[in-house]
């Protein structure tokens, strides 16, 4: 009799145990993550997706082809990787990145060529909590960055990709936007009170490289911003990779500085 009691309470505990290990995340209010915190669970989101650009984040990893489950093979997902200012508009770097998946809470564009709809995300995941802010300037000093709503977030002096938008990813002010930015999706904010039209870039895998790749260890090269403007003359590549993190042109390439 001992036996089956300690069978019944171990069962009991089991199960409560795999319970304990499924999450679903909020992706409205949001989640608090701090409980979950480097714990692994199985994680379900259900996430409203349009056709078109979005934006996400997400607090766990994704592979190329989780996406292709969850979004369709032919989704694509690109991350800032760089910005400028062409003069008008202040413009930012998109570059596809889906080959080496979603980095958990890292702020990313997504394109959904299907109808509008929820999709669901299914997977055993270790969860995340701290959001990562992509922080650009431009050639003239501005700041532009891109951080990830973890929690619904006012709108407010902030820009992010509008459903009547998202043809080529947009950002658009939002100041008037009633429900404000739900959780798992991302915002650009500005330094300053700057109103710049923002336009995206969309650029490929191979489109941009790294300064190592074109220029050897001591030879010297000029270094310009996208827009032609010259950032500086004479740099090695040390120095190069010592810049503010960017896309620059030297030698005719687009180089890519972290």
């Amino acid at each position: 009799m001992k036996k089956v009691c300690l069978l019944v309470a171990l069962t009991c505990m089991s199960m409560q145990m795999m319970a304990q290990q499924k999450l679903t995340l909020s992706t409205y209010a949001g989640t608090n993550l701090e409980r979950y915190d480097g714990l692994q669970y199985q994680v379900t989101v259900n996430r409203y997706v349009f056709n078109g650009w979005n934006t996400l984040s997400l607090p766990f990893d994704m592979t190329a082809s989780e996406l292709d489950e969850a979004f369709g093979s032919s989704c694509r997902l690109e991350r800032l990787i760089g910005v400028d200012n062409d003069g008008t508009n202040i413009v930012l770097n998109f570059q596809d990145c889906k080959h080496v998946g979603l980095k958990a809470n890292v702020p990313y564009i997504l394109y959904f060529s299907g109808e509008s709809a929820t999709k669901k995300i299914a997977k055993t995941a270790t969860i995340s909590k701290e959001p990562v802010e992509l922080t650009y300037t431009t050639g003239n000093g501005m700041t532009v960055t891109m951080a990830p709503a973890q929690t619904k977030t006012e709108p407010a002096g902030l820009y992010g990709v509008l459903a009547r938008d998202n043809a080529e990813a947009q950002f658009v002010p939002t100041d008037g936007v009633a429900n404000g930015f739900y959780a798992t999706r991302c915002f650009i904010k500005l330094s300053g009170s700057n109103t710049a039209p923002l336009l995206s870039n969309h650029l490929q895998e191979g489109d941009v490289t790294s300064i190592n790749a074109i220029a050897s260890t001591n030879e010297k090269v000029d270094v310009y911003s996208l827009s032609g403007a010259r950032v500086a003359t004479g740099m090695r590549a040390a120095e190069v990779n010592a810049l503010q993190p960017n896309i620059y042109i030297v030698k005719g390439h687009k180089i890519l500085v972290r």
